[in-house]
Protein backbone atom coordinates (compact mmCIF):
# COMPACT_ATOMS: atom_id res chain seq x y z
CA UNK A 1 0.00 0.00 0.00
CA UNK A 2 1.35 3.34 -1.02
CA UNK A 3 0.76 6.65 -0.09
CA UNK A 4 2.30 9.76 -1.48
CA UNK A 5 1.60 13.85 -2.50
CA UNK A 6 3.74 17.36 -3.19
CA UNK A 7 3.35 20.22 -1.89
CA UNK A 8 4.95 23.67 -2.61
CA UNK A 9 6.47 25.73 -0.13
CA UNK A 10 7.38 29.07 -0.66
CA UNK A 11 10.49 28.95 0.83
CA UNK A 12 14.44 27.57 -0.27
CA UNK A 13 15.20 24.34 -0.53
CA UNK A 14 18.12 24.43 2.32
CA UNK A 15 15.30 26.43 4.99
CA UNK A 16 12.75 23.18 4.39
CA UNK A 17 15.36 20.52 4.20
CA UNK A 18 16.67 21.93 7.14
CA UNK A 19 13.13 21.91 9.18
CA UNK A 20 12.39 18.54 7.70
CA UNK A 21 15.51 16.72 9.36
CA UNK A 22 15.49 18.49 12.70
CA UNK A 23 14.64 15.16 14.18
CA UNK A 24 13.99 16.08 17.65
CA UNK A 25 11.67 18.86 16.64
CA UNK A 26 9.31 16.32 15.51
CA UNK A 27 9.80 13.81 18.35
CA UNK A 28 8.74 17.00 20.86
CA UNK A 29 5.74 17.45 18.58
CA UNK A 30 4.82 13.40 18.37
CA UNK A 31 5.46 13.96 22.00
CA UNK A 32 2.11 16.50 22.02
CA UNK A 33 0.44 13.99 20.49
CA UNK A 34 0.54 11.10 23.04
CA UNK A 35 3.42 9.26 21.32
CA UNK A 36 6.37 7.82 22.82
CA UNK A 37 9.61 8.47 21.12
CA UNK A 38 13.05 6.77 22.27
CA UNK A 39 16.54 8.02 20.45
CA UNK A 40 17.89 4.66 20.29
CA UNK A 41 21.61 5.40 18.63
CA UNK A 42 24.61 6.94 20.03
CA UNK A 43 25.34 9.58 17.05
CA UNK A 44 25.77 13.00 17.74
CA UNK A 45 25.12 14.52 14.35
CA UNK A 46 22.21 13.75 12.30
CA UNK A 47 22.72 10.80 9.35
CA UNK A 48 22.53 7.93 8.27
CA UNK A 49 22.40 4.82 10.95
CA UNK A 50 20.12 7.35 13.53
CA UNK A 51 17.18 5.37 15.05
CA UNK A 52 14.05 5.67 17.02
CA UNK A 53 11.82 3.26 18.70
CA UNK A 54 8.27 4.86 18.72
CA UNK A 55 5.30 3.61 20.62
CA UNK A 56 1.44 5.10 19.83
CA UNK A 57 -1.93 3.16 20.43
CA UNK A 58 -3.53 2.35 17.08
CA UNK A 59 -7.53 0.49 16.92
CA UNK A 60 -6.92 -0.25 20.27
CA UNK A 61 -3.56 -1.19 20.49
CA UNK A 62 -0.04 -0.26 21.41
CA UNK A 63 1.83 -0.81 18.53
CA UNK A 64 5.80 -0.27 18.41
CA UNK A 65 7.77 0.75 14.91
CA UNK A 66 11.62 0.49 15.18
CA UNK A 67 12.76 3.19 12.41
CA UNK A 68 16.06 4.18 11.38
CA UNK A 69 17.92 7.17 8.36
CA UNK A 70 18.60 4.90 5.70
CA UNK A 71 19.54 7.87 3.54
CA UNK A 72 20.15 11.39 3.47
CA UNK A 73 21.40 13.50 0.68
CA UNK A 74 21.30 17.37 1.75
CA UNK A 75 19.41 19.11 0.41
CA UNK A 76 17.87 16.82 -2.14
CA UNK A 77 16.26 13.88 0.13
CA UNK A 78 16.17 11.44 2.79
CA UNK A 79 14.87 7.63 3.51
CA UNK A 80 13.38 6.35 6.93
CA UNK A 81 13.26 2.36 7.05
CA UNK A 82 10.62 1.04 9.86
CA UNK A 83 9.39 -2.38 11.21
CA UNK A 84 6.55 -2.75 13.26
CA UNK A 85 5.16 -5.85 13.78
CA UNK A 86 5.31 -7.70 10.55
CA UNK A 87 4.92 -4.67 8.43
CA UNK A 88 8.09 -2.77 6.66
CA UNK A 89 7.43 0.54 5.97
CA UNK A 90 9.75 3.20 3.63
CA UNK A 91 9.15 6.64 4.18
CA UNK A 92 10.95 9.15 1.37
CA UNK A 93 11.07 12.72 1.38
CA UNK A 94 12.40 14.48 -2.09
CA UNK A 95 13.21 18.66 -2.39
CA UNK A 96 13.04 20.17 -5.42
CA UNK A 97 14.28 23.92 -6.10
CA UNK A 98 11.71 25.12 -7.91
CA UNK A 99 13.09 28.69 -7.73
CA UNK A 100 15.20 30.81 -5.41
CA UNK A 101 12.13 30.81 -2.85
CA UNK A 102 10.08 28.05 -3.99
CA UNK A 103 10.30 24.44 -3.07
CA UNK A 104 8.61 21.26 -4.03
CA UNK A 105 8.53 18.30 -1.39
CA UNK A 106 7.25 15.38 -2.81
CA UNK A 107 6.25 12.46 0.15
CA UNK A 108 5.89 8.92 -0.19
CA UNK A 109 4.85 6.10 2.55
CA UNK A 110 5.01 2.53 1.25
CA UNK A 111 3.91 -0.43 3.36
CA UNK A 112 4.94 -3.78 3.14
CA UNK A 113 3.32 -6.72 4.95
CA UNK A 114 5.81 -9.57 5.55
CA UNK A 115 3.59 -11.83 7.76
CA UNK A 116 -0.24 -13.09 8.11
CA UNK A 117 -1.32 -10.90 10.56
CA UNK A 118 0.23 -8.09 9.02
CA UNK A 119 -1.36 -8.80 5.58
CA UNK A 120 -4.83 -8.85 7.74
CA UNK A 121 -3.89 -5.31 8.65
CA UNK A 122 -3.06 -3.48 5.28
CA UNK A 123 -5.78 -5.21 3.83
CA UNK A 124 -8.36 -3.57 6.19
CA UNK A 125 -6.48 -0.39 6.09
CA UNK A 126 -7.28 -0.77 2.17
CA UNK A 127 -11.20 -0.31 2.75
CA UNK A 128 -10.27 3.57 4.46
CA UNK A 129 -7.32 3.78 1.85
CA UNK A 130 -9.72 7.70 0.76
CA UNK A 131 -9.97 8.64 4.77
CA UNK A 132 -6.17 7.98 5.69
CA UNK A 133 -5.07 9.77 1.92
CA UNK A 134 -6.99 12.77 3.22
CA UNK A 135 -5.30 12.17 6.47
CA UNK A 136 -1.65 12.06 5.20
CA UNK A 137 -2.47 14.74 2.78
CA UNK A 138 -3.95 17.09 5.84
CA UNK A 139 -0.32 15.94 7.69
CA UNK A 140 1.91 16.90 5.16
CA UNK A 141 -0.06 19.90 3.89
CA UNK A 142 -0.02 20.95 7.85
CA UNK A 143 3.65 20.47 7.53
CA UNK A 144 4.38 22.64 4.17
CA UNK A 145 2.40 25.21 5.95
CA UNK A 146 3.90 25.52 9.18
CA UNK A 147 7.75 25.39 7.19
CA UNK A 148 6.12 28.49 5.22
CA UNK A 149 5.10 30.47 8.45
CA UNK A 150 8.46 29.81 10.22
CA UNK A 151 10.22 31.27 6.85
CA UNK A 152 7.69 34.05 6.76
CA UNK A 153 8.42 35.14 10.22
CA UNK A 154 11.98 34.79 9.74
CA UNK A 155 12.42 37.03 6.70
CA UNK A 156 10.04 39.61 8.49
CA UNK A 157 12.84 39.68 11.74
CA UNK A 158 15.43 40.10 9.14
CA UNK A 159 14.00 42.81 7.55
Amino acid sequence: MKFSNRHDIEAPIDFVFARAVDFDAHAKQALRRGVEVDRTDDQITSGPGMCWDIRFPFRGKLRTVRGSLSQIEAPQSFLIHSVSGGIEAEFDVEFLALSRNRTRIRTGLQLSPKSISAKLLVQSLRFSKSNLDQRFDKRVRQFASDIQDRYAQAAAEIR
